[in-house]
């Protein structure tokens, strides 16, 4: 129980009913004029205040820089009586670059770092309005918004602004009131006024229409969004949450060899600093080994962090410990809690920007009124000085008769019918203006002050031309300040099927010797005449060269196979496109390989895991295997063994077989195999294998295929580019294990055998050299030779050597017709 003294009496109070009373209304005084903010400005009172302040003091962006403490003190003097670090800490937030989207604080001086460093303080530091803070107070002198009086009753501050664009989203917003908070993220300023115009136009769009406009939040820091899920229901609830990743990718040191992780970008509100110490911390307490150097080599031309590997780590599966240990991943709560009528609401995607496109029909209608009032009113006057001007000796005459102004007014209206305003018009007119060209100003004035009313009187009576309006300063702002995302969005393939996006569509891809890919649409290649010199199909280091490449489709799995018998799967269109002459992407940032023990030694293209197929797999000493498909299906990032292997041996090709299929072994000495799959039974998944071929000393393996028909044809290609296609028919068929018959005659001008391929004779052949120069081909266009002959140049490969061959499938090609280059001797 406690007293109150009301008129004189004490009353007994119950303090239970008296602290809920007041805590309720320091609630709803947090609410509503400190933490959360409105939704049609976006802005919370304290950045509300500040704007306005800038706008009195005339710290526009064509004007000098003034300090900040100036700012801070009369933003506190007349308008937020709150002590002056909090509105200085709210002026340093809208002018960092890594805090706000797009500032609306165009500070000068140091404000402070995303390594946390603190600003200077305000006696130090400078500041001016941002281009685009002029649209968020742009015609609040036209009666746009309802003013209300400050604390002490002595200056009027604005309720709200104008806000041209949808502040709410563009900048989001964050604060902790009491038993609610708000967190909305930032967002691209194009997307969300392309998203605006688009439900202008149709009230009736759907979120997820809705979204291809809005692809999702756009952070000032970059970074990456992991999946979509939180996103969606971020904007169709008003609740989510979604992780953000740092961008880092993995490069080889060019002088060590030796591998380091780079980061680019951190997540949003992450202290850069901080992230740097967390990971030291890890490596000094050994949670995370293999570190051997950590520095940030940040800049002012963007960010850097460098991390140096010892040769023995998986830089992949070291970034993946980073992401699950430090802030390099963070996750982001968003609730879209704003200020609707003075109430705070959880709204939707779609809520919020009705609201905002409501705000702007009241500000353009508001604006359109006072301009309307303005120009009847101007109107008015120049209809009083037409009259004058018609009447001009007899006004004249009138004035010059009577006793003073009030009475000439007097006798003005009296005589004219003219207002108080008309007739003290014409008693201030000045003799210039009864000049012919003067007139003749006045009745074009008239006229074209009469077109502005009717213009403005249209725009009120219509809706649409309101809205048309609201667009079209959309599109004004959009113009001048619109610019790229930042933040990309991963599709989690958890969530949501990817391929459904993507075309599916043939495309070439094509791997390095030090271990770079990428895909390229397979129309890139044109076909040449035998002989040619080919074109540059991958810039490629001097001591790197083109080893891979193979034709596919976006939606198929490639399976990766290492010299050290494991697996690794991809979706096609999981590797990053590049151009013709682009290097491509180091295979460490896709697959989770130990560039220092295994490279990537054969690849294959599946579209499903079927139970009918097997894998057949041969290495450099000899050995085969075969083995279901279906037992390597598996999504595991850190992949399968796909056969045990002993020694020095390693795998060098892998195919898929189907029942009795002819199995072509060759060697780098010119010798081949050719026996049947059942020859070899099958085995486990991590089985060793059985004798293919019984090699001479100092003799490997280079290629495995398998004869899939009679009418297909063998061809061969030796280092000096000497190839030839064989029939089928003079291999003969043997016993798996035996030391096999010459496959192509090798001397000193053919070089050592690179490889055999089954092939038909209307397909294309793509031969590779060390230096990376492709040549794509008709394999018609070879002689078809016996199986001891050396074959005919099929690529003058000068200095160089070739070190591959490719089949291209030119079954869709045989009606076109095919741009032919001339050789060059």
């Amino acid at each position: 129980m406690s007293t109150e003294i009301q008129g004189g009496k004490i009353l007994p109070i119950e303090i239970s009913e008296e602290l809920k009373k007041s805590f309720i209304d320091y609630s709803m005084s947090v609410i509503v004029s400190r933490a959360l903010p409105d939704v049609r400005d976006g802005l919370k009172p304290v950045h509300r205040r500040i704007i306005y302040t800038l706008h009195e003091l005339g710290m526009t962006p064509n004007k000098p820089y003034s300090k900040s403490a100036r700012l801070v003190g009369d933003c506190m003097g007349k308008f937020h009586p709150h002590g002056d670090s909090s509105i200085y800490d709210a002026v340093v937030r809208l002018a960092q670059d890594f805090s706000t989207r797009y500032p609306l604080i165009d500070g000068h001086g140091n404000f402070g770092s995303v390594d946390g460093d603190s600003a200077a303080a305000m006696r130090y530091t400078e500041a001016r309005m941002a281009k685009i803070t002029q649209y968020m107070l742009a015609d609040i002198d036209k009666d746009t918004v309802d003013f209300q009086p400050n604390y002490d009753e002595r200056e009027q501050e604005p309720k709200v602004m104008p806000a041209k664009f949808p502040n709410l989203l563009v900048n989001g917003s964050a604060g902790i009131a009491v038993g609610m908070a708000t967190n909305i993220p930032p967002h691209n300023l194009t997307e969300v006024i392309e998203g605006t115009i688009a439900q202008i136009d149709n009230p009736e769009i759907e979120i997820k229409e809705l979204m291809n406009y809005i692809k999702g939040p756009d952070f000032p820091t970059g970074a990456s969004i992991m999946g979509t899920e939180g996103i969606i229901s971020a904007y169709r609830t008003g609740k989510g949450s979604f992780r953000i990743r740092a961008k880092a990718h993995i490069e080889e040191m060019e002088k060590s060899g030796k591998m380091r992780i780079i980061v680019t970008e951190i997540p949003y509100m992450v202290n850069k600093a901080r992230l740097v110490e967390k990971i030291a911390e890890l490596v000094r307490e050994k949670r995370i080994e293999g570190i051997t150097d950590l520095r940030d080599e940040s800049d002012r031309t963007g960010m850097r962090i460098v991390m140096e590997l010892r040769r023995d780590v998986n830089p992949q599966v070291l970034l993946n410990q980073l992401y699950k240990h430090t802030q390099m991943e963070d996750s982001f709560g968003v609730n879209i809690l704003a200020l609707v009528d003075g109430q705070p609401k959880v709204l939707n995607l779609k809520q919020i920007i009705h609201y905002f496109i409501e705000h702007q029909k009241d500000v353009i209608t508001r604006r359109t009124r006072f301009e309307l009032n303005k120009a009847e009113a101007e109107a008015h006057i120049l209809e009083g000085l037409r009259i004058a001007l018609d009447y001009i000796d007899e006004v004249i005459n009138i004035i010059r008769t009577s006793e003073d102004e009030q009475n000439a007014k007097e006798n003005l209206m009296a005589r004219f019918g003219l207002s108080d305003k008309q007739s003290q018009a014409i008693v201030d007119m000045r003799l210039k203006r009864l000049t012919g060209l003067e007139r003749e100003k006045i009745e074009e004035q008239y006229k074209k002050i009469q077109e502005t009313i009717a213009y403005l009187k249209a725009v009120l009576d219509s809706e649409q031309m309101v809205l048309d309006i609201v667009k079209q300063e959309l599109q004004e702002v959009k113009e001048k300040f619109g610019d790229e995302r930042r933040t990309e969005i991963s599709f989690d393939a958890t969530h949501m099927d990817i391929e459904d996006l993507i075309d599916d569509e043939e495309v070439v891809i094509t791997m390095s010797h030090r271990g770079y890919i990428k895909r390229m649409p397979l129309n890139t290649y044109k076909s040449q005449r035998r002989g040619g010199k080919g074109v540059h199909g991958m810039a490629t280091r001097e001591e790197d060269f083109v080893e891979q490449i193979f034709t596919t489709s976006t939606h198929q799995y490639i399976l990766f196979f290492t010299t050290r018998g494991k697996v690794y799967r991809l979706k096609a269109h999981e590797i990053p496109e590049a151009g013709r002459t682009g290097k491509g992407t180091a295979l460490v940032n896709l697959l989770s390989i130990n560039p220092s023990e295994e490279k990537i030694t054969a690849v294959l293209s599946i579209r499903e895991y079927n139970e009918d197929f097997h894998l057949f797999m041969a290495t450099k000493n000899g050995i085969v295997k075969k083995t279901l498909l279906k037992e390597y299906d598996s999504p595991r990032k850190d992949g399968l063994i796909a056969i045990s292997l002993s020694g020095d041996d390693e795998l060098i090709g892998v195919r898929l077989t189907k029942a009795d299929e002819h199995i072509i072994m060759a060697t780098k000495n010119g010798l081949c195999i050719r026996f049947i799959e059942s020859d070899v039974r099958q085995m486990g998944r991590t089985a060793h294998g059985v004798k293919g071929i019984s090699l001479e000393k100092e003799d490997f393996v280079v290629s495995m295929d398998v004869i899939y028909e009679e009418e297909a044809e063998i061809l061969s290609m030796t280092e000096h580019g000497f190839s030839k296609r064989t029939s089928p028919s003079e291999y003969r068929v043997q016993g798996r294990g035996g030391k096999g018959i010459i496959a192509t005659k090798l001397n000193a001008k053919t070089g050592k055998l690179v490889g055999l391929k089954v092939m038909r004779p209307e397909d294309d052949i793509m031969i590779i050299t060390e230096d990376g120069i492709i040549i794509r081909q008709e394999v018609s266009g070879i002689s078809k030779q016996g199986r001891s002959a050396q074959g005919v140049m099929a690529m003058r490969t000068g200095e160089s050597k070739v070190v591959a061959i490719a089949v291209v499938d030119n079954k869709e090609n045989e009606e076109s017709e095919l741009e032919e280059i001339e050789s060059e001797e």
